[in-house]
């Protein structure tokens, strides 16, 4: 939006919505009538709204719902529009630098809950890599427990548990959806197992090789978040065992 050219516009309709009373009066100079009346004539100040409208829409897209009309002037809601509109544009900067994008926000506590009940305690103390550390923890071992397994751990229990071959005794598969043979049955099977190899690996293994390296708020949370993602793929799925 090329905001100076909006905000010329805007402040065109509030000078031209302006009130003024208007009255008029008997020969003998008693008052009979009066009046208030916008600033330019209402067919000017129509047309101006035709412009100006599309610039609410854009700034302050609620402003039909969120600003209430009076019944004795037209132009109410679109006055207070244009004011609200103008100062929108020029204090956006402002506001974003101080209060930040307005962009979805992602709760730790709303993750997978393996993830979070691993991860709360150390992260409410500071702790975020020993969190995410623990998080992962929490993630093998709910993983062996699905399967029931305690010979395998970490990426070679998501290959094993995710693996297309058929299951055997005491090495249950964990299927993400039923086995029609499809190719999107393959995508999604062999997906999990890149991905678990991808957390270990790229998460996992950093974070015990490099003890004394602490992670950021903003960091550890991003890595939860990954783990959440692979702990909602393991608990969705459905256990196969051996005939």
């Amino acid at each position: 939006m090329n905001s100076e050219w909006a905000i010329e516009e805007l402040d065109k309709f509030i000078k031209m919505t302006v009130m003024t009373n208007a009255s008029s009066s008997s020969g003998g100079g008693t008052f009979i009538t009066s009046r208030n009346n916008t600033a330019a004539p209402d067919a000017d100040v129509t047309k101006q709204a035709q412009v100006v409208e599309k610039i609410f829409d854009r700034a302050i897209p609620a402003w039909r719902t969120d600003i209430e009309n009076s019944k004795n002037n037209r132009w109410t809601r679109h006055r207070e529009a244009a004011i609200r509109a103008r100062e929108e544009l020029i204090r956006s900067e402002e506001v974003k630098a101080n209060l930040g994008e307005n962009a979805p926000e992602l709760s730790a506590a709303e993750l997978h809950p393996w993830i979070w009940s691993g991860a709360s305690s150390l992260w409410h103390s500071g702790h975020y890599r020993e969190a995410v550390e623990s998080a992962i923890r929490k993630l093998n071992a709910e993983t062996q427990n699905k399967v029931g397994r305690r010979d395998v751990s970490e990426t070679d229990l998501f290959k094993q548990a995710f693996s297309m071959d058929e299951p055997k005794a005491g090495k249950s598969r964990l299927r993400r959806m039923k086995d029609d043979g499809s190719e999107t049955y393959k995508s999604v099977q062999r997906g999990v197992m890149t991905f678990a190899e991808g957390v270990f690996a790229g998460i996992r293994n950093p974070l015990s090789h490099e003890a004394e390296h602490e992670l950021s708020e903003q960091e550890a949370l991003e890595y939860l978040a990954a783990l959440s993602v692979l702990a909602r793929w393991v608990h969705s799925s459905t256990v196969e065992g051996a005939l």
